[in-house]
């Protein structure tokens, strides 16, 4: 009888991948980053471990989103202070802070724990072309 082998932190090798999300749906995009960062693509894939490799997005400034979402899409945030509720539209988001939107569309598919604030940290957004990861040699994801 075989026994399943549980990947070890140690043992994990990271790999970098860009993504261009110019003119993508939203969603469908945060999916796919969101299975990278876990690590669901690959075979050594442990729900307890962090498997998943490092994640490059630019041109978040262009991303899409269907039907009016723009408009109608609302997000909101809290201060702790009473009346410190704050709102603002997925339209305004996208000029003051495209990168929110996509940090917060897969913040919402990663699991909502410990191990997902580490896999949060392994996404890198930028809002044009321009990213400081050449280096590393990430290679092209496509979605």
């Amino acid at each position: 009888m075989k026994t399943t082998q549980v990947a070890k932190k140690e043992d994990v090798t990271r790999d970098w991948y860009l993504v261009d999300v110019d003119s993508k749906v939203l969603g469908r995009v945060a999916t796919q980053i969101a299975n990278v960062l876990r690590g669901k693509n690959k075979p050594t894939f442990t729900p307890s471990v962090d498997t998943g490799d490092f994640v490059v997005v630019v041109n978040a400034a262009k991303i899409a989103l269907t039907g009016k979402k723009m408009s109608d899409k609302t997000y909101y945030s809290h201060s702790g202070y009473v009346g410190g509720l704050k709102e603002i539209s997925a339209g305004k988001l996208i000029d003051k802070k495209p990168e929110d939107l996509i940090k917060k569309a897969v913040k919402g598919m990663l699991p909502k724990n410990k191990l997902a604030r580490h896999m949060l940290k392994k996404l890198k957004i930028y809002a044009g072309e321009a990213h400081p990861h050449a280096a590393q040699q990430p290679k092209n994801l496509n979605i």
